[in-house]
């Protein structure tokens, strides 16, 4: 079977959500859901999930609502992260607890992972109870991330390690289970499901990573949002992790006093970690801690067993969010 390119399936996904729009009392409660999920997006989780159901010989319909189920989840866990970061933009309009209140934002939000459960719910039988447990533990995961990423923000003794399973936690592994429940929904063995599962895990710590980097060293024009921000939020990320690894006593102080909240000067405190950062080559070492994980990714891919042609098309979607050529 040929499967459907990535922006196709996009396409066949934001059908399904536009023809899903909560059209139900109290508008209060369902209109904030509307809301986020209307902001767009890439529908990375989705699309990898339609793919994956294709990869092994399935219709994309199949997927469909399980699909919807994951996007619920993945907005529902923005609409919660938002408020406790506090955050006024997400896509650049104003997020759910801006627009409405945190009371709202945390309702709405708790509405969407029901409805997240209710659209697994629709999946045949024979497969509802795999896909939920999957779907399950994700879930479970994804809140320790969470809760690991809220801890950091208060100790100074984070190791990268630490962090490497934080973001596995928080981002990796929603990615690895929109591949694995789009194989069993296909109806592949598990040997294949969990070499998916394990390639959407490295792809994700890729990503997140790449995240990371961009924060720092990528142009506010095409990453979509204001760079710095990690720094200025004294964000815990594997570029300050990585430089008070490598960086002498003189460095460490500089970065101890600027991630302290005593610097009141939001470019001196830029510039001076920037400079820090520089000094130790910090956007080689992450670079090439994105590829490696890239290419355990790609490893993983490889003994896929699945058709050449097809899991070129996983490999080309996973290149061109990585921002690669090849």
């Amino acid at each position: 079977m040929i499967m459907h390119r990535p922006d196709d399936l996009l396409v066949l996904f934001e059908h399904k959500l536009q023809a899903e729009i909560i059209r139900k009392e109290p508008q209060s409660l369902y209109d904030p859901a509307n809301y986020i999920l209307s902001l767009g997006g890439k529908r990375i989780r989705p699309v990898m999930l339609l793919m994956s159901c294709e990869l092994f010989g399935g219709r994309a319909e199949m997927a469909l609502d399980a699909a919807m189920g994951i996007e619920m989840f993945h907005n529902f866990s923005l609409v919660h992260d938002d408020i406790m970061d506090r955050a006024p933009m997400r896509r650049g309009k104003p997020t759910v607890h801006e627009k409405w209140n945190a009371n709202t934002a945390i309702l709405s939000g708790d509405t969407m992972l029901v409805l997240a459960y209710r659209y697994f719910q629709r999946l045949s039988p024979h497969i509802q109870g795999p896909v939920l447990n999957v779907f399950s533990q994700t879930a479970m995961e994804v809140c320790e991330g969470q809760q690991y990423d809220m801890d950091f923000e208060s100790d100074d003794r984070v190791s990268l390690e630490e962090y490497l399973e934080m973001i596995r936690l928080k981002t990796a592994v929603l990615l690895a289970a929109s591949y694995k429940i789009g194989a069993i929904i296909a109806g592949a063995d598990s040997g294949p499901q969990e070499d998916l599962y394990d390639f959407g895990l490295m792809s994700g710590m890729a990503f997140q990573l790449k995240d990371d980097l961009l924060d720092t060293y990528g142009d506010e024009k095409t990453f979509g949002k204001r760079i710095y921000g990690d720094i200025l939020a004294n964000k815990k990320t594997f570029l300050y992790l990585k430089a008070l690894e490598l960086a002498n006593p003189q460095q460490k102080d500089i970065l101890y006093h600027h991630y302290s909240g005593k610097s009141v000067h939001p470019e001196e405190k830029v510039k001076a970690v920037l400079t820090v950062f520089n000094q130790l080559d910090v956007q080689h070492h992450t670079e090439n801690k994105i590829l490696e994980y890239y290419q355990k990714a790609l490893d993983r891919l490889e003994h896929l067993e699945a058709g050449p042609g097809n899991k070129m098309l996983v490999r080309e979607y996973t290149s061109k969010l990585m921002g690669r050529s090849h």
